[in-house]
């Protein structure tokens, strides 16, 4: 199953045929398109012309069906081109006209006159094209939904490539981190052990020799427990192979990834807390960059 990003377009246009004589009318189009961007939930939102305004639960129930996070904006048009199929009103119908005018201004003297447009509508008005949307608009809008999910997993397979990358360079960085822990513990032993050889000449036999290494040798131990990033690069790496699962795959994966990247960035967070060394703090920040990096895609997948 792919791996869908919440941000997506898609735009369909369409023709439809006049139910008076089943052929085509080519001044009326329906234009219909959807714009999607991340949300933690689904949210509709419908601009729907008064010709369409009875298909709107159609619509909603469709895009409840199809997609399941993000906010979604549907806009409807209906355009009529009038100059492909311009009425030219007979002499009979303008007198007609000329006739209601007078009328109305007798009864209405402040009321304008017909423009030349206002004869033109009213001259076609008779020839009106008449389109059931009932059947057309579900089909219109079953296309611009296929065309968004299309849109939206070609840029989810983007983002899961960049996702991919990022756990790559994060297993690298664990792999460079496990052993410089063993590295510092040892040069810590060290010193705790000159220390003790220090404080074994300033005190002149003062304290007993055995006392005085066992409690360096018990500092050393502390501070092994203290650096020990183990625990933490191991959670790292399983949750690293629980990225790859879910991007292997597919479908709602986002919330899931979501908490995965608050998991990590709490483990990049504890290893540099317990950083001893500049090698190791340079690790847990460049992890830090990455796993944010993440969560700003994670936040537009599905």
């Amino acid at each position: 199953m792919a791996v869908y990003s919440m941000t997506g377009y898609a735009s369909v246009q369409h023709t439809p045929a006049s139910i008076e004589d089943n052929t085509s009318a080519p001044n009326v189009r329906l234009g219909l398109e959807i714009r999607a961007v991340n949300s933690r939930f689904l949210d509709l939102t419908c601009r729907l012309p008064d010709e369409l305004r009875s298909q709107e639960p159609a619509l909603r129930a469709l895009l409840t069906q199809r997609l399941k996070r993000g906010k979604v904006e549907v806009r409807a048009a209906i355009d009529v081109d009038t100059s492909a199929s311009l009425p030219q009103p007979t002499p009979a119908l303008l007198q007609r006209m000329q006739s209601v005018q007078d009328l109305v201004q007798a009864w209405l003297p402040d009321a304008k006159g017909l423009s030349v447009a206002d004869a033109l509508r009213l001259a076609g008005g008779g020839n009106a094209v008449c389109v059931d949307w009932q059947d057309i608009v579900p089909q219109v809008a079953d296309s611009a939904v296929q065309a968004l999910i299309e849109a939206r997993a070609r840029e989810g397979e983007r983002l899961a490539e960049m996702l991919q990358d990022r756990v790559q360079q994060l297993r690298t960085l664990a792999t460079q981190a496990g052993p410089l822990v063993p590295q510092l513990v040892e040069q810590q032993r060290q010193r705790f052990l000159d220390r003790w050889q220090e404080a074994m000449g300033l005190t002149e036999g003062q304290v007993a020799p055995e006392a005085a290494r066992e409690r360096a040798l018990s500092e050393a131990t502390a501070f092994a427990i203290r650096i020990d990033v183990a625990e933490e690069i191991t959670r790292l790496d399983s949750h690293l192979d629980e990225v790859e699962r879910l991007l292997k795959k597919g479908g709602e994966i986002g919330k899931r990834l979501d908490f995965l990247i608050q998991e990590m960035h709490r483990e990049a967070n504890t290893l540099g807390s317990k950083s001893a060394a500049l090698d190791l703090t340079r690790i847990s920040v460049d992890m830090k960059v990455l796993i944010e990096q993440m969560r700003e895609q994670v936040q537009n997948i599905e």
